[in-house]
Order: C-alpha cells, then structure tokens, then sequence
C-alpha cells in the first residue's frame, strides 16, 4: 500500500519564510499593576513597514555580550531606532547640557551590535539615533547640540512635521542609497539635534543637508549592507512617501538575500 502524507498542505506547498527583522526597542516606563515599570518598545512604524516591505519583524532587548551572537544568529537584518542621545562618554566627550534621553544599558548593547553586524555583514538599517550609533560604534563622534555647537537650526521639527517631507538632503551618486531612491535632491523629514561629526572608521558620507549636516552615511565595504538615514522613512513610509518605502524594500530583500546565503 502506498503510504498516504497526512501532513498538513500547509508545510506540502509553503512558501519561502520572510526575511525575519530584529528592530531594537526603546526603553520607557509604561503603567502597570499601579505603577510604573521598564519596557523596551518598538512604534508601529518601524514594524509596519519592515511588514509592508515584506520582513517579518521581531523586538530585540539588551542582553550579555555572551549572547548577542545567539540573537543575530536568528535574525536576517536589523534596524537600529531612534531615541535618546548616545552618552558622549562612548567617544570621549563631556555631555553638553544640551544632551537628553541618555541610556547607558541601551548604548552598550547597540553599539555591540553594530560592530558583530559588521563582523558577519548583516543587512542594517539605522535610522536617526541609529545611524549615529553606527558612527560611535566605528569610532566617529557626534555633534551634541547642532543650533548651540553650529548654529544650524531647523533640523528638529516634532509634531505632524514628522510625517511629511519639510527638509532637503542631496544624495550623492554612485552609493547604495542613490541607486534605490536616485541621486540628487531628495526631501525629507528632519527630527534630531544631534548629527555626525568625525566619521567612523570606513564610514563614509553619501548624504548631506544643504547646510553641511549628514543626512546618510555608508560603509566603504560594499560587502555590508548598509542604510543609514539621519531622518526617518518609517514616519514618512505609512504616509505612502515612495522614496521611504523604496528604501525599506531594498534593505528587506537584502535581508531575504541573507537568509538565502547562510
């Protein structure tokens, strides 16, 4: 007698799994059981639009240094979020006054994931916050408070602002970000105070506002894929901006490509 496959026809048909998304959370105290407590959380935008770009994604926490590879051992691309400044402690420099948000368990873990990202070139997108994590963890530093350290003003628009393009970075030719969204001039969303000032070790700017603030750095290595946007597509992408949904498109089928190859 032929043996009948009594498994179900969802494993007899399935479909390649999606590239899975780590996107690291954000710590805040939320209400519970009458008081206070820490979470890490994540905003529906990031997730929505690592969903609309086809990933699947997860919310990564701190954890050891023992164990971050066990984490990026099951994730195909990151994202590195927004949020509060980097402790300039991490690149030497006395906190300005200016300095807020400061995190010291979230700064030692992305910045170590960053530099494990790099070791095993996985996909990684950063955005704002993120893409200034990706500088001090490469050994750059950053700018503490642009409109009192530059005069550079404009740059921290909040509110409804943060879901429609208000700002212009020139994209350079020939980089990664160039060849998703197209060289030239591109208008974005600018909610930061803080920006790069030296660059990282490999790190180069592919990305500038017209008053000389980075807007978007890359690695040199081509090896690794990496977006890093000063400004944030996942605001702009739930709005139906193309630009910011191509550049969440691109770092997902790299992911996917990831996957593919390990």
């Amino acid at each position: 007698m032929t043996p009948v496959d009594v498994r179900p026809a969802i494993f007899l048909h399935s479909q390649p799994m999606p590239p899975i998304i780590g996107i690291t959370g954000r710590p805040q105290a939320v209400p519970s059981a009458g008081t206070t407590v820490r979470a890490y959380l994540t905003t529906h935008t990031y997730s929505d639009s690592v969903r609309n770009a086809g990933g699947i994604p997860i919310v990564l926490v701190p954890v050891e240094d023992d164990l971050i590879d066990h984490a990026l051992d099951r994730i195909d691309g990151l994202v590195l979020t927004g949020g509060g400044d980097v402790n300039p402690r991490q690149y030497e420099a006395d906190p300005h006054d200016a300095v807020r948000g400061v995190d010291d368990e979230r700064d030692e873990f992305e910045l170590e994931l960053v530099r494990r990202a790099h070791q095993r070139r996985l996909p990684t997108m950063a955005i704002c916050r993120g893409l200034q994590v990706v500088n001090v963890a490469l050994g750059g530093s950053l700018v503490q408070d642009l409109p009192s350290h530059r005069g550079a003003h404009g740059h921290d628009i909040t509110g409804e602002g943060a879901y429609e393009p208000h700002s212009d970075t020139l994209i350079e030719d020939g980089c990664w970000i160039a060849s998703i969204i197209g060289p030239g001039l591109h208008q974005i969303n600018s909610i930061h105070h803080q920006a790069v000032e030296e660059l990282g070790e490999g790190l180069r700017v592919v990305g500038s506002a017209p008053d000389g603030t980075v807007e978007a750095i890359e690695h040199v290595e081509t090896s690794w894929p990496l977006i890093a946007v000063q400004w944030h597509p996942e605001f702009l992408g739930i709005k139906d901006h193309g630009p910011s949904r191509s550049l969440f498109e691109a770092f997902v089928e790299a992911a996917g490509k990831y996957r593919a190859d390990t």
